[in-house]
Parts: C-alpha cells; structure tokens; sequence
C-alpha cells in the first residue's frame, strides 16, 4: 500500500540564519523562511530544536513551533532569534505547509559548527549574508 502513497518533493524553500546589521559578532541571529516558489505556502507549521553535545556534555533546546497563516511566493518570515551558544549544537528546522489539498513538509538540519560568519552567502529575496540549506 505504501506504493500508492505519492510525496511530493518539497523545493525552492531556504531555511537562513542571519547575523543582525551583517554584524557577525553579534551575540542574537535570526532564522528566516524563504519561499522562491511561485505558490504560496499555507498554513506553516514550523518546529526547531537544537541538540547535540557541546563540552562532554549533552544539550538538548526546548522544541518551539511556529504557526503562520501564509507566506507569499518569493517572500520571507522572520522565525526566530538564534544565539550563537547554540551553532555548536545540530540545530534541525520541521517545515510543513499546505499546497492546495497535498500537506508538504521537509526537515532541514544545520549540523554543528555549519553555522559560522566564514559560510555566509547572500540569500535570495532576502539579499543579507547568511548560512542556508535548501
């Protein structure tokens, strides 16, 4: 039966983590969602956790979900604050959303250390430096 469940491949969506002014000392980043879709995203459920080790030690964030209504083809959101405490932790981001009647959904894991002011990159629509994963 699992033969005849399609799931479709989600694309043109970029998770970022941004440093605020393009400071990249600054202790607070930001995580955006982009959309490059020609579609709206609907009904986006975003979760995050970090996890991972950092000093011998395992650490793991609380889980904090996002709800928004839409966000508009070739647009961005503004999620959440990161620290930068939190770069040496895998930080995973669960996007899902609504394309008509299909729910889509897709995971984007950050692994630790991958978040750092020596991979940022401009990031489309949003044109700041920052470190994303389509």
């Amino acid at each position: 039966m699992n033969k005849d469940i399609t799931t479709p491949e989600v694309q043109d969506i970029i998770v970022a983590v941004v440093p605020r002014d393009n400071g990249t000392e600054e202790e607070l980043w930001d995580t955006y969602i982009v959309n490059l879709r020609t579609e709206p995203m609907e009904s986006v459920l975003i979760t995050s956790q970090g996890y991972g080790e950092i000093n011998g030690s395992d650490k793991t964030t609380t889980v904090l979900r996002h709800f928004h209504q839409i966000i508009m083809p070739n647009s961005f959101l503004k999620v959440e604050p990161i620290q930068r405490e939190l770069f040496d932790l895998k930080n995973e981001y669960w996007i899902s959303f609504n394309e008509g009647e299909v729910m889509l959904d897709k995971r984007y894991v950050f692994q630790a250390g991958e978040i750092s002011p020596q991979a940022l990159k401009v990031v489309p629509v949003l044109d700041r430096p920052g470190v994303m994963l389509r």
